[in-house]
């Protein structure tokens, strides 16, 4: 079989695919690993199928910005590199990556999963930043999803790391039982329409098919916090509809899936 474009599509129409899966089902095995990283606060190592994504959490102490002088700061930064996909060049991220860094990112942002004013120490003057640095270590396809859970992970096994109370200084290499002020905890899912009809964590020859993509953030209560949408084709609104209903479906099948991997 040729694998194309078309095929793909005609395959899709029939519900079908070419690794035998429904169109609702995430690749196997779904791996996730916490605390790889001896050096980030907080880390995480996940795979889905073919695609791995690591994720690593930063804690510094910087100054609160001016309209924010009572809260800390949170950024994403995503890295594509040819280790992953040879797609992918070396030098400043690309359009993939600001993309990737910016819905996951959102995500977070938007659903207030951190609580900004308990990173505060000194208003106006010192804060805790939360800094996210997305890896990826190979690109099988759905690296939103992917990069979102490994984030999310990364995320709740973070710990302070120890702060000299005489001079400030932080210490590394020593970390405190004290976690980030989580209060939600987002995921994204990623919905593929292709040749009309909606499928889940895609292949890099499914993403290639897709006509238009939808990502999800949403809570553990079912809440959405952001909406991303890709491709050429519009949605309609029953599409729309949809897709959001799957995504909350499947990002609750993710949940479960992390919550057994952190009490293994």
């Amino acid at each position: 079989m040729i694998v194309n474009k078309e095929t793909i599509a005609e395959l899709a129409k029939e519900n079908k695919r070419l690794d035998n899966r429904s169109l609702t089902e995430f690749r196997q095995p779904i791996l996730i690993n916490t605390n790889i990283s001896w050096t980030a606060e907080g880390s995480a190592r996940v795979q889905i199928g073919e695609t791995v994504v690591m994720a690593g959490v930063k804690l510094s102490i910087e100054k609160p910005y001016n309209d924010t002088s009572d809260e800390g700061g949170i950024m994403v930064n995503a890295e594509l590199s040819p280790i992953a996909s040879p797609e992918f060049e070396t030098g400043p991220p690309g359009i993939k990556a600001v993309e990737l860094a910016r819905v996951v990112d959102r995500g977070i942002r938007e659903a207030k999963a951190i609580d900004l004013k308990k990173l505060c120490i000194t208003p106006g003057e010192k804060a805790w930043f939360v800094i996210v640095d997305i890896i990826a270590l190979n690109d099988g396809g759905n690296l939103l999803d992917v990069a979102g859970l490994a984030a999310l992970a990364a995320l709740k096994t973070a710990k302070f790391p120890v702060v000299d109370p005489a001079t400030g200084a932080i210490d590394y290499k020593q970390k405190t039982d004290k976690s980030l002020p989580l209060t939600k905890e987002p995921l994204p899912i990623t919905i593929y329409k292709v040749n009309g009809v909606l499928m889940v964590d895609p292949t890099n020859e499914e993403e290639k098919a897709y006509e238009a993509r939808l990502t999800v953030g949403s809570d553990a209560k079912g809440t959405i916090s952001a909406l991303q949408k890709g491709g050429d084709v519009p949605l309609s609104i029953e599409e729309i509809g949809k897709m959001v209903d799957l995504a909350l479906e499947k990002a609750s099948f993710l949940r479960k899936e992390l919550t057994k991997a952190l009490k293994m």
